[in-house]
């Protein structure tokens, strides 16, 4: 061998390989000699090989660095894995265990060996010169199940026949082929069915299950959703259990934290996963479906502009959505949602969320900034960042994976306080949900825009020792400043509100919340000095917040000044109208009355055509 970085060259080393072509060199050779010199040319064969492998273990054992590198490593790999279906190398399997079993009656059938190895030979030529989807992880499958595959291979044969102008499902099946072939009958009743003709291969599916999705979700089934990991669901397409009742799609920047809440205030246990990566995002659903199977489980996605996932990405998530399903879309005037867009606040990396007494309270406060580190919201931001925003602008996009009629758009306008136990009523007669008392919706406020300018919550931390306390369980007490919406939206538990211990009179904000552990109470509550302390710190920060929060509120964005701009950039304006139109195709043919009733968006529209 002269390339130990040959993996091709490092086979065709094998012990079996070089036994089969010799075998071979002599059934082809005109030479004399019978069976015996070729028995002769074998034993020296192995003996030189066995020679070979003592040396080579010798001087890895003085000279580690010289050991090969593993065969996978190997650039050529799957092109050597290929040499192992050579003739050659399955004859050598063949003379190799006769050899081993000779003593048992293993020279006897050797001859039927090597007709058998002949036949499985041109079996397995004809798979490779039909599947053009042949690749390394498939070989080592056929490998590791070689005989299970010769034995159904009829059968294999007939499935992959039946279903060789379904590429997806022959991609699924070689891309899982160890699956495949060790749950072959199970695979094939399921991929022979009506039902998988009439779900996937009539509508030429996409994204078609290796397994059937009834049978998944029947926990009486060998196979079923709790003894499949769901890395393997992934890889095999299998849909999320069905246990959701509806799937719940929300564009960013259209009231879905609202929503969110009034949704939990119903008992409906949201099933989401805000990553990039839609593997995580399906992983993450799929257990939280299997950990709930008793409750009201309910799909969310929301499309976030800052938390990207790509079109061809999210195409496969969707797919793996039952389009059976009813779908519930929270919209909103699209040049509204520009305006949050433009007002949102990003974090600064350095900001600080924890901090103490000594801390200047105008470092806590400088925490956030504006796109492109822009220190007040700007409408340039609309052509330097919102038009690039692609996942901005994919409602069309999302609703196409599912049956118009099963879809229900809901306007953000309807969720508003004022709106909102009438609009979950009507709700309630869809879905059936837990419907709530009136009472419960209209003490929710859902709008935190302290929450939104602040970026809070934030950690003060006290040191105890400073104050003569001994705090048995460590020094530190940690004053919770939060807001009543993200108190509620994030279920905090074990924390005791203390409001009433800092402050006497009203706070200039009234959804101003401080906490602290339940626990940690019995330090602060008869402990005047630190309550003093702690006030004196708090109040001086609430005043320099309420400065801050007010010069914020005099710098937003607001649709008429969007309008305006895009007026005086006529270019922009129809960028952006191409881009709606082609946004709100669906929405428009379907429920022309959501549409209708958004006031900037009509605005916008006339703008167009007072421009044409």
């Amino acid at each position: 061998m002269h390339n130990p970085n040959s993996a091709i060259e490092r086979v065709k080393n094998h012990l079996a390989y070089k036994l089969g072509q010799a075998m071979i060199d002599f059934t082809n050779s005109s030479s004399g000699g019978g069976y015996i010199a070729l028995f002769k040319k074998l034993y020296k064969i192995k003996k030189q090989h066995k020679k070979e492998q003592k040396i080579y273990q010798q001087t890895i054992q003085v000279f580690p660095q010289l050991k090969y590198p593993s065969l996978e490593a190997c650039s050529d790999y799957e092109q050597a894995l290929r040499f192992k279906f050579h003739l050659s190398y399955m004859l050598g399997e063949v003379l190799i265990k006769a050899y081993q079993t000779w003593y048992t009656g293993g020279g006897f059938k050797l001859k039927n060996n090597i007709k058998k190895a002949n036949k499985e030979f041109q079996i397995f030529r004809e798979i490779f010169k039909e599947f053009d989807q042949i690749n390394s992880s498939i070989l080592e499958g056929l490998i590791d199940n070689k005989q299970l595959f010769l034995k159904e291979f009829s059968r294999i044969k007939n499935i992959l026949k039946i279903h060789q102008d379904y590429k997806a499902i022959l991609d699924n099946i070689f891309h899982n082929f160890n699956y495949f072939i060790q749950n072959f009958d199970l695979i094939e009743e399921w991929l022979l069915s009506d039902d998988f003709k009439e779900r996937y291969k009539k509508e030429n599916h996409p994204y078609p299950s290796l397994l059937d999705p009834k049978k998944l979700n029947d926990k009486n089934e060998k196979i079923n959703y709790h003894n499949i990991p769901a890395e393997l669901a992934w890889e095999m397409n299998l849909p999320l259990p069905d246990n959701y009742e509806f799937v719940w799609l929300s564009s960013a920047l259209s009231g879905h934290a609202a929503m969110t809440m009034y949704l939990e205030l119903c008992e409906v246990n949201i099933c989401k996963y805000i990553h990039h990566n839609p593997f995580i995002i399906y992983s993450n659903i799929f257990m939280q479906l299997l950990n709930n199977p008793l409750k009201y489980n309910v799909i969310a996605y929301t499309d976030y502009t800052h938390v990207y996932v790509s079109r061809g990405d999210l195409k496969r998530f969707l797919n793996l959505l039952n389009k059976n399903k009813p779908v519930l879309y929270l919209v909103r005037d699209p040049i509204s949602r520009l305006k949050t867009g433009l007002n949102h606040i990003n974090l600064k990396a350095n900001r600080l969320d924890r901090f103490d007494l000594d801390t200047p309270i105008e470092r806590v406060l400088d925490r956030e900034t504006y796109y492109f580190e822009s220190p007040l919201p700007t409408c340039d931001h609309i052509k330097t960042y919102w038009i690039y925003a692609e996942s901005f602008f994919r409602l069309n996009f999302l609703t196409q994976f599912f049956k118009i009629e099963k879809i229900t758009y809901l306007d953000m306008a309807s969720i508003k306080p004022e709106y909102a136990y009438h609009t979950f009523s009507q709700l309630n007669a869809l879905y059936h949900f837990r419907q709530i008392s009136k009472n419960l919706f209209h003490n929710t406020v859902v709008y935190d825009m302290l929450g939104a300018f602040l970026s809070i919550p934030l950690i003060l931390c006290v040191d105890l020792e400073n104050f003569g306390v001994n705090y048995a369980d460590g020094k530190i007490i940690e004053i919770l400043i939060t807001t009543r919406q993200f108190f509620k939206l994030h279920k905090i538990n074990n924390y005791k509100k203390i409001n009433p211990v800092l402050f006497k009179d009203n706070l200039p904000f009234e959804n101003l919340i401080f906490c602290i552990p339940k626990e940690q109470f019995v330090y602060l509550e008869n402990n005047l000095t630190l309550i003093k302390c702690i006030q004196s710190y708090l109040e001086e920060f609430i005043s320099k917040m309420k400065v801050k929060f007010d010069l914020k509120a005099k710098c937003l964005i607001c649709e008429n000044q969007i309008l305006a701009y895009l007026k005086n950039n006529q270019t922009l304006m129809r960028q952006w109208k191409k881009i709606f139109d082609q946004e709100l195709i669906c929405i428009k043919q379907h429920h022309p009355n959501i549409v209708a009733s958004w006031k900037y968006y009509q605005e916008f529209e006339k703008m167009c055509k007072e421009l044409d």
